[in-house]
């Protein structure tokens, strides 16, 4: 999982679909989903912003509470979780954002590049 900041941010969500996790080192519920995140990881690229560290991104995305998951492609938000959710939550989210094939060419990008 990629750790952004503000020099790296839009460089990270300016191109192919990215899933960004904000979250907090002292949220629960953000370490809770964490190995869900990892597991979409081998779908789709997923990065996180710690938002103690870099409140100006988050003030900027208007993340009011953690976790906040967004989906980003393009530099354009396409979709957004709050709170905490199982697996199958997150795989059904991603279905309806991205248009039909696009996770799995992302999903096969990333088999290519491994």
């Amino acid at each position: 999982m990629l750790d952004l900041d503000q020099r790296t941010f839009d460089a990270a969500v300016s191109g192919a679909p990215v899933v960004v996790d904000f979250w907090a080192p002292w949220c629960k519920p953000c370490r809770a989903i964490e190995p869900i995140l990892e597991e979409l990881g081998e779908r789709i690229t997923v990065a996180r912003v710690n938002i103690d560290e870099e409140p100006e991104l988050a003030s900027r995305y208007e993340v009011l509470a953690v976790p906040t998951v967004m989906l980003f492609a393009d530099g354009t938000p396409r979709g957004i979780v709050h709170g905490a959710r199982p697996k199958a939550y997150f795989d059904r989210w991603l279905a309806e954002v991205l248009p039909a094939g696009e996770l799995d060419a992302v999903a096969g990008a990333a088999q290519l590049d491994a």
